[in-house]
């Protein structure tokens, strides 16, 4: 029996889903469907919500299997990773290069045929940022990869936005940025408490290449502008005083957290203020939809 024909007796479709980083994909999703609801007083067409987070889930699903390949010698020297399917040999990775090019082409196809073109290509650009330039160069280039490299990542709310106008808003631009600056303490806080693995893995994440203290501070120096961010909605009169609130309580939260893993005193602060920071976004955007609906800002 031959070492491929191994391989695909053992796979299963499980592998596959795994190869899409479900959870990534599904945050990814939560905001891009809010950018969507977001994006009209009223209710999105049900076509382009369906066909709009298919198609951005696709492509989505198409970076995180390019990811895979990628990192696969990577993956086995971390214990966060070592038992992804083409890390432990149950996905070939030319069967998984076939497998993302299908999604790829499956999710640009959808928001073509059924969305628009401007979402389309936006979904084409993130998707090439974070499978290409990003794991392919920047991951391995910088300790600042994350922070460059986020803006692809960042990018669903905008593509839910432009599904439902066709149009690049000063708003949905703001969603963005609220993740991009969020990026950066979410990531560094995990980089932190997997610190020993990074380095075995000679990945030059920001504690490895300058050390936990000076991280640490940047992880508070980045939650405080995340903080700032999180009021423009405020400011700029897209949200109401129950976002405000929302914004303000979660921001000390994260503050909090931040605090406790700078200080130094408690073991799994790095990996408590990664949770939290997942817990964080998606509080934030749901409580952004509450008061969309509840508290609707008439044009001045």
């Amino acid at each position: 029996m031959t070492n491929s024909s191994a391989i695909s007796e053992s796979t299963t479709w499980r592998d596959y889903y795994e190869l899409c980083k479900p959870n990534v994909v599904l945050l990814m999703l939560l905001t891009s469907l809010i950018g969507m609801l977001l994006a009209v007083p009223g209710m999105v067409p049900l076509d382009i919500l369906f066909f709009g987070n298919l198609g951005i889930a696709l492509c989505a699903g198409s970076a995180a299997a390019v990811n895979h390949i990628v990192d696969r010698h990577v993956d086995t020297k971390m214990a966060r990773t070592f038992n992804r399917p083409i890390a432990q040999g149950r996905v070939a990775p030319r069967e998984a290069v076939i497998f993302a090019f299908v999604l790829g082409l499956l999710g640009m196809t959808v928001l073509m045929v059924w969305v628009n073109a401007l979402t389309a290509w936006l979904t084409l650009a993130s998707l090439i940022g974070y499978a290409f330039i990003y794991t392919l160069f920047l991951k391995r280039a910088t300790p600042q990869n994350i922070v460059i490299g986020g803006l692809a990542g960042a990018a669903p709310p905008l593509l839910g936005w432009t599904a439902v106008t066709g149009e690049i808003h000063g708003h949905a631009l703001l969603l963005v940025l609220i993740i991009f600056a969020w990026t950066p303490p979410h990531f560094w806080a995990l980089a932190v408490h997997r610190k020993a693995e990074y380095a075995k893995a000679k990945i030059p994440m920001l504690p490895v290449t300058h050390g936990e203290a000076y991280t640490k501070l940047h992880i508070m120096l980045y939650t405080l502008i995340l903080i700032a961010v999180t009021l423009l909605p405020f400011v700029t009169r897209m949200m109401n005083w129950l976002y405000l609130l929302g914004a303000v309580v979660l921001g000390i939260g994260f503050m909090y957290y931040a605090w406790v893993l700078l200080r130094g005193k408690q073991k799994n602060a790095g990996m408590d203020t990664f949770r939290y920071s997942i817990v964080y976004l998606m509080a934030l955007f749901v409580i952004m939809l509450a008061d969309h609906y509840l508290l609707p800002i008439t044009p001045v």
